[in-house]
C-alpha cells in the first residue's frame, strides 16, 4: 500500500515536471514559443494518463483473446485477480518469438496485460502463474502508470532538445541573447544531456518497480519459484531472440529486457531492469516472504 501512494506521489511530481519543461523550453523563442510549449506539455501529460495504454497495446502490436481462444490464460489471471481483489484485466498477445510480457494502463479498472507468442512457448502454465503475478503487482501497486509516464517523458525531452536544437541552428539560437559558441554548447546540451537525464529517469524508476513486483507477485501465490523459473528462461531468449522494434523508451515495461540481445552501447548505463540473477536469488532466499 505505502509503495502503491509512493507511486502516485511520483506520477504527480514528474507530470508536473513534464508540463513544466514543455512551458520552459517553448520560453527560449518568446511569448509564442511559451504558448506552444504550454500545449505540448499539456498534450504529453494528458496523452500519457489517459493513453498510455493504448499506446502500449498498439506499438506492440498486441491483439486480444477472448476466453474461448485461450481459457487456461483467463483462468490464471482471474484466480490472481481474486486472490489480489482486484478487476479483471483485458488480456493481450503479441506476435513476438521472444518470451516477455508487459502490464499497462493508467489504474487496475483500466489495465491491459500482454504476453507474447514466445513466452507461451517456453513456460508452463506454473511458470506463467508466476510472470502474471509479476504483471498484476505492477497494476495493483500503480506501476504501470508511473512507468508509462517515465516513457513519455523520455520521448518527450527528446524531442523538445531536437526542437530546441533545431530553432537555435534556424532561428540565430535563443533569441540572440548569447555568442555563437555559448550557442553550439547550448544546441550540445539539448542534444546530448535532456535525453540522457530523461532516460536515466526512467531507469531509476524501472529497477525498483521490478524488485517490488517481484515480491509481490511471490507474496500473491504464496511461491517465488514459479518466477524464478520464468525469469532464467526468459532472460536466457531475450539474449537470443531479438524485439528490434521496441522503442527504446518503452523496454522498461516488460518483464525483462526485451533488447538484452542487441548491441547497445553503454548497455550496463541503460538498463531497464535489474540483473536477473538478483532478481532470481531474492525469489529464491524468501525475502518476499518478509
Amino acid at each position: 500500500m505505502i509503495f502503491m501512494y509512493r507511486n502516485a506521489v511520483k506520477t504527480t511530481v514528474i507530470l508536473t515536471l513534464l508540463a513544466v519543461l514543455c512551458v520552459g523550453v517553448g520560453s527560449f523563442f518568446g511569448s509564442a514559443g511559451l504558448v506552444i510549449g504550454l500545449v505540448i506539455g499539456l498534450a504529453f501529460t494528458g496523452g500519457s494518463y489517459w493513453f498510455s495504454d493504448s499506446i502500449a497495446i498498439r506499438a506492440s502490436r498486441a491483439v486480444p483473446v477472448s476466453e474461448a481462444e485461450m481459457p487456461q490464460y483467463y483462468a490464471v489471471v482471474r484466480d490472481l485477480c481474486s486472490r489480489a481483489k482486484m478487476p479483471m484485466p483485458r488480456l493481450y498477445v503479441t506476435p513476438d518469438r521472444q518470451p516477455n510480457a508487459f502490464a499497462t494502463g493508467r489504474n487496475p479498472n483500466h489495465a491491459a496485460v500482454a504476453v507474447t507468442a514466445g513466452i507461451l512457448d517456453i513456460c508452463t502454465w506454473d511458470e506463467m502463474r508466476g510472470v502474471l503475478a509479476h504483471e498484476l503487482s505492477h497494476v495493483g501497486n500503480r506501476d504501470i502508470l508511473i512507468s508509462s509516464v517515465a516513457a513519455t517523458i523520455a520521448m518527450a525531452v527528446t524531442l523538445l532538445a531536437r526542437m530546441a536544437a533545431w530553432g537555435g541552428l534556424f532561428f540565430g539560437g535563443f533569441g540572440n541573447r548569447r555568442d555563437e559558441g555559448e550557442n553550439i554548447l547550448e544546441l550540445l546540451a539539448m542534444l546530448i544531456l535532456a535525453p540522457l537525464a530523461a532516460t536515466l529517469l526512467q531507469l531509476a524508476l524501472s529497477r525498483s518497480r521490478e524488485f517490488e513486483a517481484d515480491r509481490s507477485g511471490a507474496k500473491l501465490i504464496g511461491d517465488g519459484e514459479p518466477l524464478a523459473r520464468a525469469l532464467a528462461k526468459l532472460d536466457a531468449a531475450s539474449r537470443q531472440i531479438p524485439m528490434p522494434y521496441v522503442r527504446r523508451e518503452m523496454a522498461g515495461m516488460y518483464i525483462v529486457n526485451p533488447l538484452a540481445g542487441m548491441n547497445v552501447s553503454m548497455k550496463r548505463l541503460f538498463s531497464d531492469h535489474p540483473p536477473t540473477e538478483e532478481r532470481i536469488a531474492r525469489l529464491r532466499s524468501r525475502t518476499w516472504s518478509k
